[in-house]
């Protein structure tokens, strides 16, 4: 899994980077074909006159791209606001791809008995 990190008024950190690999290797247990990762943290003043910590996600893997994104004032709680939106999104579209070969419905089996 190739990891991008892009970052815009912010320094990147080991511990943020630590964090962040922390926090990927749950969503690679629930689906471990990942190909690319890119992850882009910055820092934007907000109305409010307080910073505010964005983390954005997109991946790509084998027939998928996912992305999600997530606004808080402390980074880290960004990157895991972010981090279970993904997930959210990985196990429903799992979800679906196993309830996509449903048995035939009583309807069609008899239509074709006539």
């Amino acid at each position: 899994m190739k990891v991008l990190i892009n970052s815009n008024h912010l320094e990147v950190t080991p511990a943020i980077n630590e964090h962040l690999a922390e926090k990927l290797s749950v969503i690679k247990k629930h689906f471990d074909q990942i190909l690319q990762v890119s992850v882009t943290f910055f820092v934007e003043k907000a109305h409010e006159k307080e910073l505010r910590q964005t983390c954005e996600i997109s991946f790509h893997a084998l027939g998928k791209d996912l992305f999600a994104q997530s606004h808080h004032a402390d980074l880290y709680k960004a990157i895991d606001l972010t981090i279970d939106k993904l997930d959210k999104q990985i196990l429903k579209s799992k979800e679906i791809v196993k309830n996509h070969h449903h048995p035939l419905c009583a309807k069609h089996i008899s239509a074709g008995m006539d």
